[in-house]
């Protein structure tokens, strides 16, 4: 495996950060040649990550944003459109396009919630369950692998990272999706189709 750290960028590290606003010859700011390579390689696992399920979403005439509402919806059932919204950071409009095609292809069911028939509660059908399943498994057996090259304690290190990539306004409602702590507990939809 290719080593992407260098001695000089560990020596400038060690030596700290230069002056705020440091600027090379030419006047553009200076940026740490490795945290770029870091930037990188961030863009190419991003690539590799959502190759897979990308070609399987093809099939179905899905993208991106699908695969992003199936995941959420499945980890979180019952969550409310405008909930789905927040966490997309998508228009209503980009979102009111998937959704439809989801509906109306039959891997999500809409319904009205329990205590406000206003609020639009979003569950996965079975179809809708087994696809988000699949990719699920694809990209997990990748993480895994990936992980599982960095020896113990990788696990940790790499969710501290990502963690810390998510804007701090945000992290609080991270904290809560990962941990499937949705506030409507899901009934089964299969009964209301």
């Amino acid at each position: 495996m290719t080593d992407i750290t260098s001695e000089s960028a560990a020596a400038r590290r060690a030596k700290g950060p230069g002056p705020a606003g440091s600027q090379a010859d030419d006047g553009r700011p200076q940026i740490d040649p490795d945290l770029i390579s870091c930037v990188e390689l961030f863009y190419f696992a991003y690539r590799d990550f959502t190759r897979d399920p990308d070609t399987m979403l093809e099939q179905y005439g899905f993208g991106r944003a699908h695969h992003r509402v199936l995941h959420f919806i499945h980890r979180n059932p019952g969550l409310k459109v405008a909930e789905l919204l927040d966490i997309l950071k998508i228009t209503k409009q980009s979102l009111a396009r998937v959704l439809k095609q989801l509906i109306d292809e039959g891997f999500v069911i809409q319904r009205a919630g329990s205590e406000d028939r206003r609020e639009r509660r979003l569950y996965l059908s079975a179809k809708g369950a087994r696809l988000t399943d699949k990719l699920t498994q694809i990209q997990v057996k990748r993480v895994a692998e990936a992980l599982a090259t960095l020896g113990p304690g990788a696990d940790q290190l790499a969710r501290k990272f990502l963690f810390a990539m998510i804007t701090e306004k945000d992290r609080p409602l991270v904290e809560v999706l990962i941990k499937g702590q949705h506030a409507e507990s899901a009934e089964d939809p299969e009964s209301h189709e």
